[in-house]
Parts: C-alpha cells; structure tokens; sequence
C-alpha cells in the first residue's frame, strides 16, 4: 500500500513532528522541507507552538507533495507522527488515524515543563503505547536517544537518527539521496559527519 495519501490533496503527505525545546524538533522539520525541495517536491511547513526554549512543548506540520496549499495537518490526516519524547506522542494523538498514521517514537523521557510544574504523574511507556494504539495501527517505539548517546556521549543528533530509522523503514517518500542532502544543507557544516554517522546508524538497527 502507498504512503502517500490519496484524499484531499492528491498525492500528499503529511507529517506531524514533535517534542520539546532543545530536542531538535525544529532542525527535523527544516530538514524535512530542504529534502522536499532537494527531491523537486512542493513543501509546506507550519510551527504551532512556538514554545522552542529548552523544555517547551513543540510542535511542527510539514506538508509535501507534487502541490501542497495548506501546512496545517488536521485532525486525523497525518500519515507520520514523529515524537522525540514519548509524553508529546500522546498529546499529539488527535492527528493520528487507525488505518493511515504510523507513530515513531522515541522512548526517551524528557517531563515537560507542564508535567513539572503541575506534579501530575508520567505515564508508563507501556500505557503511553497501548494509548496511541487507538489511533494507530502502526506504532514504533525505539531507544534512539540511549542509542546515540552509546554512540556520541550526547543525545543532540537523535532527531536525525530518527530520520535515518523513519528512510530505512520505508515510512517516509523521499529518496535517502536527497535526505542527506538535507541534513547537509540545514546543519553547519562541522556537524554534517556526526549526523551523517547517526543516519547510518539507525539504517543498520532496522
């Protein structure tokens, strides 16, 4: 079956990303566009909350297709949830849809501020995946952040680990080629090799 949706818009696709500030959410979601339009595909992006200091919910839309007009993923019409933080997969459920939507999931916790500031309980990993189940046939909860720290000593290139992870399984339309290509074009270029490293590392856990 297509990744590609095939309501609405014809041929697009259109992916939800999230987490909290200092996580890289935002560089994910540049890199995305770049790749895009390094693939000669129409992009879309869209920031929600803009709450990107360290600690902050975050919340990016990207759209790509042949012709996009919107950025906004709506309510159940994402084809891809990427969540840096487990806790930030749950609150972004609402776009998923059972038969479309696949979640990939870093299991590293990163309590948000609100959760902190409130003293309500962190659910467990297990509830957190049972929950998103309802909304997802497809969910993939993955120890990217211990696997880079194993790797780098730092967790800093887990959203491009998450990327390589999300290219080998076939989860996302674009071509590896014009996926590194992106991550070279978006980060500085003393960091290409070390994000280079982590999408080739993820490619060999699939």
């Amino acid at each position: 079956m297509s990744i590609w949706s095939d309501k609405g818009e014809k041929m697009t696709f259109r992916i939800v990303l999230t987490g909290v500030g200092g996580q890289g959410v935002i560089t994910l979601t540049r890199i995305f566009a770049q790749s895009a339009l390094n693939a000669g595909l129409d992009v879309k992006t869209s920031e929600l909350h803009g709450l990107a200091q360290r600690g902050g919910h975050i919340e990016c839309h990207v759209r790509l297709g042949k012709k996009v007009f919107s950025s906004l993923v709506r309510e159940g019409g994402a084809d891809l949830i990427i969540a840096l933080e487990p806790l930030e997969a749950l609150r972004a459920c609402y776009y998923g849809f059972k038969k479309r939507t696949i979640f990939l999931v870093n299991s590293y916790k990163m309590p948000p501020l609100s959760v902190e500031v409130s003293g309500e309980r962190y659910p467990s990993l297990k509830a957190i995946v049972k929950s998103l189940k309802k909304f997802s046939n497809r969910v993939y909860l993955i120890d990217a952040s211990e696997k880079v720290r194993k790797e780098t000593g730092s967790i800093v290139t887990t959203n491009v680990y998450m990327l390589g992870f999300a290219s080998a399984k076939g989860l996302i339309p674009i071509k590896e080629k014009f996926l590194l290509d992106g991550i070279k074009d978006v980060v500085p270029e003393r960091y290409f090799d070390i994000n280079r490293k982590m999408f080739e590392l993820a490619k060999k856990e699939v």
